[in-house]
């Protein structure tokens, strides 16, 4: 007799504020026999934190721990694949307790599948195991309610943009959009504020720090020190403003 398989659940579970997390992502998240999530060394991880106050006694808290985040790697050691073992091995710790029987709610920042850390599970084990994703408020929208500024207007394109991509690309795609959203910065921040210079576009962009987070910071493009801009950053690009 083949026994019953957990199902996987990626539940987003919002930008930081707590009260961002949606009533299905609540329910799933109570309701899961294993609850796990990402964080760093030594570190709670945002995810849990934000959801920690709702877990019971009884579930299973199943850390994932990064053996690396942006630390340079000695040769002949490369992110890409010592990450890509880390996710082999998240996803088979995971596929373990769902072949046991229980539910496992992945929690992850922001949504699921918007550069989130859940899609690298969600490749390897949505096809072998019933799976739903509950989508979050991804980190943009939190900006831009921190901020209080309209996205886009009317028929006006958006591109959302990392800011690990080349000086020559980055410049390329900006030219060619009406409205940007500018993820990843952190070492790249110099990098980033050139080319917004360079295009004009500098005095649109608006700068966050941490949105809807309790340490969130909002801070004048020009005053950001490019050694200590954070991961959790963004730099929003509006479109330009159309009267109705």
């Amino acid at each position: 007799m083949m026994n019953h398989r957990g199902h996987l659940y990626g539940i987003g579970v919002g930008p930081g504020d707590p009260e961002l997390l949606t009533l299905k992502a609540l329910r799933l998240l109570k309701a899961a026999s294993v609850v796990a999530y990402f964080a760093a060394k030594g570190k709670k991880g945002n995810a849990f934190s934000i959801v920690e106050s709702h877990l019971a006694d009884g579930q299973i808290r199943l850390p994932l721990i990064y053996p690396v985040t942006t630390e340079a790697l000695e040769p002949p050691l490369s992110y890409e694949a010592v990450i890509a073992d880390f996710y082999d091995t998240a996803a088979g710790v995971i596929g373990e307790h769902l072949d046991a029987g229980r539910d496992v709610a992945v929690v992850c920042e922001g949504d699921p599948l918007f550069y989130g850390s859940y899609m690298y599970l969600h490749d390897r084990l949505a096809p072998v195991f019933p799976v739903e994703v509950v989508p979050g408020v991804c980190s943009m929208l939190g900006g831009t309610a921190v901020l209080g500024t309209p996205l886009v207007y009317r028929n006006q394109s958006l591109s959302i943009l990392s800011g690990v991509m080349s000086e020559d690309e980055l410049r390329r795609k900006l030219a060619d959009t009406d409205a940007a959203v500018i993820m990843k910065l952190g070492r790249n921040f110099d990098k980033v504020r050139r080319v917004l210079d360079d295009l004009g576009m500098a005095e649109r962009a608006l700068y966050v720090e941490r949105a809807t987070m309790p340490n969130q910071r909002v801070v004048p493009l020009a005053d950001v020190d490019p050694m200590s801009s954070p991961y959790f950053s963004l730099l929003i690009v509006p479109g330009k403003k159309w009267q109705a």
